[in-house]
């Protein structure tokens, strides 16, 4: 098989993006998770709540600290592979970018540093303020990124410049009032926030099935449980709803999820199937229809026509000229039931937990501990199959309707260099893999710090620099 510089290319950015990806959600809601326990902690002092909010703020540093490593790689390598697209976006993109460095980044740096060096010497209030801003920048920094891509899935608010050709932005209210990014970013957050609950749920369980400080791990799998049952559940309608958007502005990408290469009204929706992954083998043997179902995901509504592969291709040539307009559809396939299947059984674990919660045995039914302890791993696959289907399905285009993937290629850098960069970023990442899950799983399996006892930390800042004779004169 013959690979193209083009190839390596797109293989290096899934590469560092997918990678970057991993850390984002996790900080998201983790800092969310611990903003909420320090807030427990203030509103009650309860010594407990202190230790956990210390013992989980220490796996959210180690999450922002590398997912910041690896988001870097990606600007550039926006100037290095991708020169042509970096040009044509440039008046679009400068202003969200702009926002999240100058704004979202500094505000979560910042005020990590005052939480993190912040301990025993801010005022409580004040303190608390801090996390809540890292909370808040963290969610702000994924707006302004989320901004940039719904533009590339669905360009609003620009008008092509005569003379260069390329997209200047007019409306920076059309950026953020863009459908698919409301609801693309609503996704994102709800997604981030059962990716923190779940790790917050599984290493409470590991260290109650250890037996550590059962009494206060137990405390933080109920906040977990408290959440995921409700957030889960929106993630899921959120999501759902996401579908009909993206039937409304990019139809090629919800056929291509279901691989419809034939228009269908109603349409059903198939557990999984086997062949038709491609233009030459569209006939596939579908296991277990379910009838209705793909045109309430793509119309919402019973009997919604979903236009096929074979339809769409043809409308596309002739808007666009001859090209193939039809992405990985294997990719798109499974991407969207990996997603969907586990985001359904996220619910059933949340209400089994609440139950046993209910009944008192949430600390004794070991099978639910075990399943909660390995229940991180579900985001991780969730996130990243929801990412593959957000960016595969918009091939062959980087900006839809814009630009094509081939054409915001760097025309001066060789199969060679490209290669040789993959090479190092494969390298690096694994080792920044390994040093992550070495400092997640040492600090995870931490006792809680019996020196984290609730110190004099008064409100009154007088109290911190206290008051001593002085002669004056």
């Amino acid at each position: 098989m013959d690979i193209s510089q083009l190839d390596l290319s797109r293989l290096q950015f899934a590469t560092t993006t997918i990678y970057h990806f991993l850390f984002v959600p996790i900080t998201i809601g983790l800092a969310f998770l611990v903003a909420v326990l320090q807030t427990m902690w203030f509103r009650s002092q309860d010594p407990a709540l202190r230790k956990l909010t210390r013992f989980f703020g220490r796996l959210l540093v180690i999450n922002i600290a590398i997912g910041v490593v690896t988001g870097i790689v990606q600007e550039f390598e926006f100037g290095m592979n991708w020169s042509q697209y970096s040009r044509f976006v440039g008046d679009v993109f400068g202003a969200p970018l702009a926002m999240e460095g100058l704004g979202a980044f500094f505000l979560e740096s910042t005020f990590l540093g005052l939480w993190l060096f912040g301990w025993d010497i801010l005022p409580r209030r004040v303190h608390l303020a801090t996390i809540w801003a890292v909370a808040f920048g963290a969610a702000l920094s994924a707006g302004f990124i989320m901004a940039a891509n719904s533009w590339m899935q669905h360009p609003v608010g620009y008008e092509i410049n005569a003379s260069t050709g390329r997209p200047e932005l007019t409306s920076i209210g059309a950026l953020f009032t863009n459908p698919v990014f409301v609801w693309g970013y609503a996704h994102v957050l709800l997604a981030s926030l059962v990716t923190g609950t779940l790790l917050v749920l599984s290493v409470s369980a590991w260290q109650v099935r250890r037996g550590t400080s059962p009494e206060v791990f137990v405390r933080s799998m109920m906040l977990a449980l408290a959440l995921l049952l409700p957030v889960s559940a929106v993630t899921l309608g959120v999501g759902s709803h996401l579908g009909v958007i993206e039937t409304t502005y990019q139809p090629m990408k919800v056929a291509a999820m279901e691989g419809q290469w034939d228009t269908c009204a109603p349409c059903s929706f198939s557990a999984a199937q086997v062949g038709g992954w491609t233009s030459d083998d569209q006939q596939a043997t579908k296991i277990i229809e379910i009838p209705h179902l793909l045109s309430i995901l793509a119309t919402g509504s019973l009997d919604g026509q979903v236009v096929g592969l074979n339809e769409l291709q043809a409308q596309y040539q002739q808007k666009y000229g001859p090209g193939d307009y039809i992405p990985n559809v294997f990719i798109q396939y499974w991407s969207m039931r990996v997603m969907a299947y586990l985001g359904s059984v996220l619910p059933l674990l949340g209400l089994w937990g609440l139950w046993l919660w209910r009944r008192h045995k949430l600390t004794s039914a070991r099978l639910f501990l075990w399943v909660s302890t390995w229940a991180f791993l579900a985001p991780f696959a969730m996130n990243t199959a929801g990412w593959l289907l957000t960016e595969n399905g918009r091939q062959p285009w980087v900006v839809q309707g814009l630009l094509r993937t081939k054409d915001g290629n760097s025309p001066s850098v060789s199969l060679a260099e490209v290669a040789l960069s993959l090479g190092i970023f494969w390298v690096l990442y694994l080792a920044l893999g390994a040093v992550w899950g070495f400092l997640m799983l040492r600090f995870a399996r931490r006792p809680l710090d019996e020196d984290a006892e609730d110190p004099a930390a008064p409100d009154d800042p007088d109290s911190l620099f206290p008051r001593s004779p002085a002669l004056t004169y």
